[in-house]
């Protein structure tokens, strides 16, 4: 582009207002032979503002879903709680009917790694440990999060695996910063859950989002520090590691075809958090 041009962005500043020198470095780093986004990797001002839309619904969802979990309930209430605040605003429980998933919200328990299917059924019981993935489409754009809960007094292994998932996740999002690479992230990660006896995850891990449920990048947890894409300002991506207390490994419920378990049964956890990349930070959008 020429530098008086409108910029691609749609920001109705000229380029070199604008994006062009963010467009500069790009091209320094990829001559560098590192991995950088495409520009359609770089959300614009307006798309940043409905996905903030979107996310602001996913929080106020888990916040309804955190105001009525309780021991005794059934997985499958949560699924109605998460359906019926989601689409009283408006909004589209995204893992609903995506490919072929069931329900409108993931619900893990203990030794689950992800995608438990909502049932009445299953019903919560004192200890329990529960990860709640919500995922939210508002008016076409998309936006994601989990939590874990703690049903009543829980042993001291929960506890534990719990503090280090959140402070795993902390640890990521503080080593994430513009022009860093996403191995930064999960360097900071691994290292903490391996430091306190934990493995994580690696086939399994977080997604670019905001104009699809799951976009590129694929979020590994697991590689080293400088490697992966280039964290570009208007990138758009998820933190959420999967922590398990024994092997990383799992296996697939062959009865549904969507519930990941460890392979060992012992527990695990996840927290997930939503970012964004800006050119002087990031900016936690859902968590």
């Amino acid at each position: 582009m020429e530098r008086n041009d409108a910029c691609w962005c749609g920001s109705g500043k000229k380029y070199k207002k604008c994006h062009m020198a963010i467009d500069e470095q790009i091209t320094l780093h990829a001559e560098k032979g590192e991995i950088v986004p495409s520009r359609k990797l770089l959300k614009t001002p307006f798309q940043i503002e409905k996905i903030k839309e979107s996310a602001a619904l996913n929080t106020a969802v888990l916040d309804a879903v955190a105001e009525q979990i309780h021991i005794g309930m059934s997985t499958e209430e949560i699924d109605r709680i998460v359906y019926d605040v989601t689409t009283k605003n408006g909004g589209i429980p995204a893992p609903l009917h995506y490919q072929g998933f069931p329900k409108s919200v993931c619900t893990s328990l203990n030794n689950e790694i992800c995608h438990g299917i909502p049932d009445e059924n299953i019903i919560l019981e004192e200890g329990d440990i529960i990860n709640v993935d919500v995922s939210t489409i508002l008016n076409g754009y998309f936006s994601d999060a989990s939590r874990m809960f703690k049903m009543g007094k829980i042993s001291e292994r929960a506890e534990r695996i719990i503090k280090v998932t959140e402070e795993c996740v902390e640890l990521g999002l503080a080593a994430a910063k513009p022009w860093g690479h996403l191995g930064d992230i999960a360097d900071a990660i691994n290292t903490h859950a391996q430091a306190n006896g934990y493995s994580v995850v690696e086939e399994i891990g977080g997604h670019g989002i905001g104009l699809q449920f799951h976009e590129d990048p694929f979020v590994s947890y697991v590689t080293p520090r400088g490697s992966e894409m280039l964290l570009v300002p208007g990138m758009m991506f998820t933190i959420e590691p999967m922590i398990n207390e024994g092997s990383p490994d799992f296996f697939v419920d062959e009865d549904n075809d969507w519930t990941v378990y460890t392979i060992d049964d012992g527990l695990s956890a996840q927290i997930e958090y939503m970012v964004l990349v800006k050119e002087d930070g990031i900016e936690v959008l859902t968590k």
